[in-house]
């Protein structure tokens, strides 16, 4: 495109499911456009994006990573962003701050669902996207056959923009649906101009008329030339996909072979042609730009890095950021241009551009940035931080490195905010929640690699709890303890009886004649509350009422502690009594999946001791079922394994505490044997039916 784009900006999400290509596509982007001198590989570990010891490792993304090049006079950042659903938190914030995005994918049909939660989050936010279908080379499907499929879980019609050219099995080249020119790629060149093919004439006009009657939808005067057999102009066949585009009312739909730089070109040719500008994606989006131009700008992720410290990448959509500059009464420490882990210093940015800011303590992802005190009229909108799914209990190898745990969590939460930790008052464990067993150890290796914390972890413990079943009446208890001058002395009877579920505990006295002290009373509370926190089968006892009935005193030896530790050797002899058993957390589970998979949710959840409450479809989401139910905790751990397995990886959860309910006898039996071996040293066991991992 001859001339400057007013605005001269775009930042682009690259995203898709994993391997699909995304890292290889950004490659073949910055190397055509003089960017880098080379092409990176992800099995030579040496990409601008996939660039962290993390990603490497696995070689997959596991964060944003964003790159920046220029080409025909605009100047483009592209957020490489993960494809795995573990990391979707990454994608979805960064997405809050794209003017455009590039969903890559495969031409495999029985892998379009995978696309699902994608086009929906894509689709609800109203960010324009085009669709690139990589690995062209691999189809085995007809790229018309992948184009409907890909309709099925798009809320947005898709529109063909090009039509492949193969030779055998071979992709040779495309057809420019808009211009009807046939070209054949070239590797490391652009593609050549050739005569088009003649068997394949009649497929690429209905491609093209496919086209056209989707961008008619949205253009009356489109639609007169269809009806009247009036061939358009190709002036205003890219003005209805510039526009259409832009609006979020259609999705473009391109193809190539990023591994040998096939397609990305026309791709770039269409980002410039066709991309909104960023002051057109404000405005789609709502957001309300300040009359007097002040900077407006969002984090949409937080780095930690070993030498620049903290890295606030930023999309300003209003005015122009200076270094130096206060946003939120916090200092810029510095603006730079990130390409991977590689950074450039600038001493401005202006609207629509992706860069990071330095140093901005105090700032997380999704915070709204202006130039006042902190105290926003309104705060911009953030993508929604999706729910814990999987857990770990963690341990510092060291023991001296337990101080060190809170901030370095902390920390890891601000470049992550998909994982969250806590520390249970039950299990006194510290648990890290995240999204799944792989997102989990990526987060571990960074405790390791930036914090110098190598962690133990094992499966967290199951807060089982236990109760009775019996009331029994005038438990005695006696501590009586003489070691010369004052002695002890405290006597107490007791009724122990058990309360409805989720009534807790409840003490009272029914003391008369003031045969035990008013004192004393409080005394024999506490010892009874102490004597709860471990049962006879060795859990927290819950759902127990306690009558303190009647007892004796001495005037001299007789104090508080002494009454204490006769009620505790009445509860310890009374309990026993009261036919204990052992109650069991259940959780409120809603499970989303395409209907597709209903009837394996079902079997799912029966498998795992679940009761299935019911099912209904979702009113805002085509094909797809929500379903509740009831499921122990203990049979939740890798729930979310199993379902994504069960549904290509699309399937997710979300859950709550409900109560506690009696174990069956079996599993009962189990836990306590489980128990029992712990206790005597034969077996690493976390209480959960789940060895030491």
């Amino acid at each position: 495109m001859k001339g400057r784009v007013p605005s001269g900006v775009r930042n682009v999400a690259i995203v898709g499911p994993y391997l699909s290509g995304k890292t290889t596509l950004l490659e073949s982007l910055l190397c055509i456009t003089g960017a880098t001198s080379r092409k990176g590989s992800i099995k030579d570990r040496n990409t601008v994006g996939d660039s962290s010891p993390e990603a490497r490792d696995r070689q997959m993304s596991v964060e944003v990573s964003a790159a920046s090049t220029e080409y025909s006079d605009i100047h483009f950042t592209f957020l490489d962003c993960p494809g795995s659903v573990e990391f979707a938190q990454e994608t979805y914030n960064a997405l809050m701050g794209a003017g455009t995005a590039i969903v890559v994918c495969e031409p495999e049909i029985a892998r379009v669902l995978t696309l699902a939660p994608l086009f929906k989050f894509l689709d609800d936010w109203e960010i324009p996207h085009l669709v690139f279908i990589n690995k062209m080379d691999r189809a085995k499907d007809s790229f018309m056959d992948v184009l409907h499929a890909l309709k099925n879980v798009s809320s947005r019609p898709l529109v063909p923009h090009q039509y492949p050219i193969r030779k055998g099995s071979d992709l040779i080249g495309f057809i420019d649906l808009v211009t009807e020119q046939a070209f054949h790629y070239h590797a490391g060149a652009a593609a050549d101009p050739v005569p088009m093919p003649e068997d394949l004439k009649v497929e690429e006009h209905f491609a093209r008329q496919e086209m056209l009657e989707e961008l008619a939808n949205f253009d009356d005067h489109l639609l007169e030339e269809l009806l009247e057999e009036i061939e358009p102009s190709q002036e205003e066949i890219v003005k209805d996909l510039k526009m259409e585009l832009g609006a979020d009312l259609i999705v473009p739909v391109f193809l190539g072979i990023a591994e040998q730089d096939y397609g990305a070109r026309p791709l770039l040719e269409a980002l410039v042609r066709e991309a909104p500008e960023p002051s057109l994606t404000a405005e789609r989006r709502g957001i309300k730009l300040h009359k007097t131009g002040e900077p407006l700008a969002q984090a949409i992720k937080t780095y930690y890095t070993p030498q620049g410290g903290k890295l606030s990448l930023v999309r300003v959509w209003q005015g122009e950021i200076t270094d130096g500059m206060s946003l939120n009464g916090v200092r810029i420490g510095g603006i730079y241009r990130m390409m991977g882990q590689q950074t450039e210093s600038l001493q401005r940015a202006g609207a629509g551009e992706v860069v990071a800011l330095a140093r901005m303590e105090g700032i997380l992802t999704g915070d709204t940035l202006s130039t006042g005190d902190g105290k926003l009229k309104s705060e911009l909108p953030k993508a929604e931080q999706l729910a814990p799914v999987y857990a770990l209990a963690i341990a510092p190898e060291k023991r001296s490195d337990e101080v060190k745990i809170s901030a370095a969590l902390s920390k890891l939460m601000e470049e992550d905010p998909s994982l969250a930790w806590e520390q249970h008052g039950d299990t006194h464990e510290i648990i890290l929640w995240g999204q799944g067993d792989i997102h989990l150890q990526v987060a571990l290796d960074r405790l390791r690699r930036k914090y110098n914390l190598p962690m133990n972890t094992h499966l967290p413990r199951i807060q089982y709890k236990e109760t009775i079943r019996k009331p029994v009446a005038k438990i005695h208890g006696r501590y009586k303890h003489q070691s010369g001058g004052h002695g002890q002395y405290g006597d107490v009877y007791i009724d122990i009886a058990p309360l409805p579920r989720g009534e807790g505990f409840n003490f009272s006295e029914t003391i008369v004649g003031g045969v035990i002290p008013k004192q004393y009373i409080p005394g024999v509370e506490m010892g009874v509350r102490e004597s709860l926190e471990e049962g006879p089968l060795g859990f927290p006892v819950v759902d127990v009422a306690v009558v303190l009935r009647d007892g004796s005193y001495h005037s001299v030896d007789s104090s508080e502690q002494a009454f204490k530790m006769a009620a505790r050797s009445a509860m310890q002899e009374g309990m026993g009594k009261c036919e204990p058993i052992l109650l069991e957390p259940i959780a409120s589970v809603e499970i989303w999946a395409p209907s597709d998979f209903t009837s394996n949710m079902m079997q799912l959840i029966s498998g795992r001791r679940g009761q299935i409450l019911g099912y209904e479809p979702m009113a805002d989401w085509k094909g797809w079922d929500k379903m509740s139910a009831y499921i122990p905790q203990a049979e939740m751990q890798d729930l979310i394994v199993e379902l994504r397995s069960l549904t290509m990886g699309v399937g997710f959860f979300q859950w709550k505490y409900d109560r506690l309910q009696e174990v069956p006898d079996k599993i009962s039996e189990r836990v306590l044997s489980m128990l029992s071996d712990s206790s005597s040293g034969n077996t690493k066991s976390n209480g959960n039916g789940n060895g030491k991992r």
